[in-house]
């Protein structure tokens, strides 16, 4: 822990954030409202843009490069969002100077360069969390207590599908925009992490735009299960939908749904109640399935801003000196699996294995979580 965030576990944090562009305002509003912050400064090359945004949130002070925040700002964490391309550089930087990290998703554009963030983070003593913010969402904290107290059973399948008709972005494909909220999820609410055997992936580019715009990603799990995410610009509707089929229950994640976000199915196959029914079962396996045909529930969800819970759970983490909730692994082991679906999807969608060796979750206490619930 730094020497700046020692003096202040019974007061604010100080913090600034790197970035002004699209995502950076939602981080300092989020931590100017916070009363575990004290938004001390805006970072951003575009001076102009800067002093908009420090106007919005309480008038923090304004400076154009990270080497002037660090010089002349105390500060105990930085809020980094830049492009993925600059993560790297700017949190070793951030880091070298004792201060706590928060990144933006993806971690950083190479496994390489993400595990070095970690491990310098790991060596300095100072929290690295990613913004994972789908994480502090009041549904997906949901999924992840159902699954935790085994109301789902043994996880089977998970289907999730992530489209839109958005923008072709200029530095990356549509895995690497759109795919990055599911795979967090995954690691997030699934018991152990993502740890995926493999990766196989299969890409479209209809517009010739030079990248990957429609995607496929299929994940055999070491249990058996399989998880398959599908991220598309192109589509003229947008859907948020996750399927998470389990050996009891059956729950379907509805995000554009308001009214109903969660649906808890008791329906699906009985293995437990097979009725062998053909003599040669025992090499066809041929069985009369047998289906459970029960209620369909709706979990109560909490109101709350994700990002509020996030600043707010990287407070925790700070104060209590322990991993964040999505830390620097769990950013980590979503980054490996990011790579493995590049070099798949250049070699025609043959498997790849994920670079995961010596990434297990880390354990925390997080009251934030358990108290949003």
């Amino acid at each position: 822990m730094s020497i700046a965030a020692d003096s202040t576990v019974n007061s604010a944090l100080r913090v600034a954030v790197i970035g002004a562009g699209y995502w950076g305002p939602n981080l300092a509003r989020n931590f100017a409202m916070s009363s575990d912050w004290e938004l001390v400064a805006i970072c951003d090359m575009d001076r102009e843009r800067a002093v908009e945004l420090a106007r919005k949130t309480g008038e923090p002070a304004v400076v154009t490069s990270v080497d002037e925040l660090l010089a002349e700002h105390e500060v105990d964490a930085v809020a980094i969002a830049t492009p993925a391309r600059t993560h790297h550089a700017i949190a070793m930087q951030a880091i070298a100077a004792g201060k706590h990290v928060v990144v933006e998703k993806p971690l950083a554009d190479t496994t390489e360069r993400g595990r070095e963030m970690v491990e310098a983070a790991r060596a300095a003593g100072t929290v690295l969390m990613a913004d994972h913010t789908y994480c502090y969402t009041p549904a997906v904290l949901k999924i992840r207590e159902l699954i935790a107290s085994g109301e789902l059973g043994e996880i089977l399948y998970v289907d999730s599908v992530r489209i839109n008709l958005g923008l072709v972005q200029p530095d990356v494909d549509v895995f690497w925009d759109l795919a990055p909220h599911d795979l967090s999820i995954l690691d997030f609410i699934l018991p152990g992490g993502l740890e995926p055997v493999a990766v196989s992936a299969q890409g479209a580019d209809p517009l010739h735009s030079g990248k990957a715009c429609v995607g496929y990603l299929a994940l055999p799990l070491a249990n058996g299960a399989l998880a398959h995410v599908h991220v598309n610009w192109l589509s003229p509707t947008k859907i948020r939908q996750m399927v998470i089929g389990g050996s009891k229950k059956t729950l379907v994640w509805d995000d554009l749904n308001p009214q109903q976000r969660l649906s808890v199915f008791d329906r699906g196959v009985d293995l437990g109640r097979q009725e062998q029914v053909f003599e040669d079962a025992a090499s066809r396996k041929g069985a009369a399935i047998s289906y459970r045909l029960g209620d369909t529930w709706s979990p109560a969800l909490s109101e709350f801003e994700p990002l509020g819970l996030m600043v707010t759970s990287f407070a925790e983490a700070i104060r209590k000196d322990q991993p964040a909730p999505t830390d620097g692994s769990s950013a980590l082991r979503v980054l490996a699996v990011l790579e493995a679906a590049s070099a798949s999807l250049a070699a025609g969608g043959a498997k790849k294995q994920v670079g995961l060796s010596a990434l297990t979750p880390s354990t925390y206490t997080d009251s934030t979580l358990e108290a949003a619930l």
